[in-house]
């Protein structure tokens, strides 16, 4: 952990430990966090389209973990408040774990278009990164690393989910390639690579969201301190 103006910064294993505390001792399911972090997502997605999402188009970029399930939550609230959206996703869904599968299912039934693979991204009004979560070490590969060339490519503004795809969690090392957001909204803590040397253009605006971890989890921690008192969205 790191203190930088009275703001807590996590790795990647201080960050999953938290995670597993309160899916496993508090009993917070997996599905609520997930809610919470894509709702989230949403709420400032709308924000970064100047508060308009009827007829705006959005790209949500999802791969086969559970930030792409936030993702996909993400999607389904946009497509509610009226955007077009369409989902690219960077797997297959025989590599998609059981909860983000089952958000995809949600989508399908919705008649939310799902697209495999890398698509011209320069008509979207916004893209939505949630391709990599922050357990990635070493350089995205396959249809994800090009997803995130795509994406970089596009000129279009891009919120991260979390932290930009490509980067490490804990030493905010950019790895080949990286995401370039325009903003990122990270989940109930920042991560101590944000703090790093470089980080900053990857990141872009850094928000931190409130996904419903209890408050004795962070105290738990030695975190004293709550940082959503004012919002559940707050930028730092």
């Amino acid at each position: 952990m790191e203190e930088r103006a009275g703001v807590v910064y996590v790795t990647a294993v201080e960050m999953r430990r938290m995670d597993d505390v309160t899916i496993h001792e508090f009993h917070v399911d997996v599905l609520v966090l997930m809610e919470n972090a894509g709702r989230a997502t949403a709420t400032l997605a709308k924000q970064m389209l100047r508060e308009t999402t009827f007829g705006k188009r959005v790209a949500c970029l999802v791969g086969g973990g559970n930030n792409g399930g936030d993702g996909m939550v993400a999607a389904r609230h946009l497509a509610n408040w009226g955007a077009e959206v369409n989902v690219i996703v960077g797997a297959t869904k025989d590599r998609m774990k059981d909860v983000p599968l089952g958000q995809l299912y949600v989508l399908e039934k919705m008649g939310i278009p799902i697209l495999l693979g890398s698509y011209n991204l320069r008509d979207y009004d916004l893209l939505i990164d949630g391709l990599i979560g922050y357990g990635l070490e070493g350089n995205p590969r396959d249809k994800v690393a090009v997803m995130i060339r795509d994406a970089n490519a596009s000129g279009r503004p891009i919120l991260a989910l979390d932290l930009p795809s490509g980067m490490n969690a804990t030493t905010g090392e950019a790895y080949d390639p990286c995401i370039r957001a325009t903003a990122t909204i990270t989940l109930a803590l920042p991560k101590t690579g944000f703090l790093k040397p470089g980080a900053s253009p990857y990141i872009g605006s850094l928000y931190l969201a409130d996904i419903s971890i209890p408050q004795k989890v962070y105290q738990s921690f030695r975190l004293q301190k709550t940082l959503f008192q004012a919002d559940t969205i707050v930028k730092i």
